[in-house]
């Protein structure tokens, strides 16, 4: 598998490198769709030079990243094309091997439960074959490297592309085993954007899984655990944020990282709900609806997490769809990486009703907004509306593609325990609703 492997990143490097050196390039940095303000390539350069000058780059309002990507950059401005293509191919690799574990252990679990028989009979076509995961891990790499969106936002040099990795290296950490890095990857992830605070919850329970510590609130060894996993990960963070002060000599990043990520004062069209919605906002409605659109990132890990507490790899899928869908600056980089997962789960296509449709609206949304764009920006002869309406579309159509998994990874764990087949007491087939 090494060699395919490699050939797709040899051929990736290869498309990003033809087009960073297209006329192309300096278009797609300017797609609101692409780059946000946070992630803009152009703001970065910017803080670059207020820094050279002895400035502090967020005194004014302009440099949103954190103080570790901009001196990170203070030394690799030169190579940023490489540091960028280098941070895809990290991804992906990543992604590959974190999927290649995940499948060992899906059919060492499938193994001792077909040897103890607790599937039903009728439910064996379920069941994975060796020869069908065999091309997961790197479909799960084509999936992301080969993802126009991941292209574009290599292209345009988004940061984006500099989370992923950190959230994909946090991910192998994690289905590896390994705490401490598990901790650290999440941690950076956190320090980088707050939303992957949600991932801790998946990453506790799987981490817990690997160790076979049960999930029982009344245990010792259960408290212990999230106590021993919060001390890395806030001790970590703790680390970065007084590193972060040491290098700038103030407190000054965090209303402008931290403080413009929750309160969203940027209303620069982008792909996410945020930006129409608070431009029509009355300002004493501000407050409360801010409260009201943040909380929906953090509000589902709970519910989610009781009801994937045995599946916590697949709730990492579904925390970062969330995140992606509501996060206050999305970008088409989010969306790359948790549509990466999706031949991970590639069993649940038969019990998916509406895949078809998503995927043509996804695809006629991915078309449409740079015409929309231009009709209202250049051409005069529409209106934000009609860009917030595509907007909208897209995001409907990533929420039921989510939900549309979520119903088809329920509905086969279902079949696994109950039949696939299933009769009513007088003998005739039965429909099944998932509530």
């Amino acid at each position: 598998m090494a060699a395919p492997l490699t050939l797709l990143m040899i051929v990736a490097v290869t498309v990003r490198a033809v087009l960073f050196r297209s006329s192309l390039a300096e278009l797609i940095s300017e797609r609101v769709e692409v780059v946000s303000p946070i992630t803009a390539w152009k703001r970065v350069i910017e803080g670059l030079a207020l820094l050279d000058l002895g400035v502090s780059p967020y005194s004014g309002d302009v440099f949103h990243e954190t103080p570790l990507i901009i001196y990170l950059f203070h030394f690799l401005v030169d190579y940023a094309e490489i540091t960028f293509m280098l941070a895809d191919v990290v991804t992906a690799a990543a992604l590959y091997a974190a999927a290649k574990d995940y499948n060992k252990q899906v059919f060492r679990k499938q193994k001792f439960a077909l040897e103890a028989d607790r599937y039903p009979p009728d439910c064996l076509e379920l069941i994975r074959t060796p020869l069908e995961m065999h091309y997961v891990p790197l479909k799960v790499a084509m999936f992301y490297l080969l993802n126009p969106f991941t292209i574009l936002s290599c292209v345009a040099k988004s940061t984006c592309g500099l989370n992923n990795m950190v959230i994909s290296l946090f991910i192998l950490c994690t289905v590896k085993g390994n705490v401490l890095l598990s901790a650290i990857f999440l941690c950076l992830a956190t320090y980088q954007s707050v939303y992957p605070l949600t991932l801790c919850a998946p990453a506790m329970l799987y981490l817990m899984q690997r160790q076979y510590i049960p999930v029982n609130l009344r245990r010792v060894s259960f408290w212990w655990f999230v106590v021993q996993y919060l001390f890395m990960y806030l001790g970590s963070l703790f680390v970065l944020v007084c590193l972060s002060f040491f290098l700038l000599g103030s407190w000054d990043y965090m209303p402008s990282v931290y403080g413009f990520i929750l309160s969203v004062p940027d209303l620069t069209p982008n792909i996410g709900l945020f930006w129409y919605f608070f431009a029509e906002m009355f300002e004493h409605f501000r407050l409360f609806f801010l409260c009201v659109f943040q909380i929906n990132v953090f509000f589902y890990t709970i519910p989610l997490s009781i009801k994937l507490k045995e599946h916590p790899v697949f709730l990492i899928f579904m925390q970062l769809a969330v995140i992606s869908i509501f996060k206050s600056y999305p970008t088409v980089g989010d969306v790359a990486l948790y549509m990466a997962f999706l031949p991970l789960w590639s069993h649940l296509h038969r019990f998916l009703r509406n895949i078809f449709l998503v995927s043509c609206v996804l695809l006629a949304c991915s078309a449409l907004f740079p015409v929309l764009w231009h009709l209202w920006i250049y051409a005069g002869s529409a209106n934000s509306n009609f860009y917030y309406a595509i907007t909208l579309l897209f995001n409907v159509a990533q929420i039921l593609l989510v939900s549309d998994y979520f119903y088809a990874f329920l509905r086969r764990e279902h079949h696994l325990t109950y039949g696939l087949y299933l009769k009513k007491k007088d003998g005739s087939e039965a429909t099944l609703v998932l509530k």
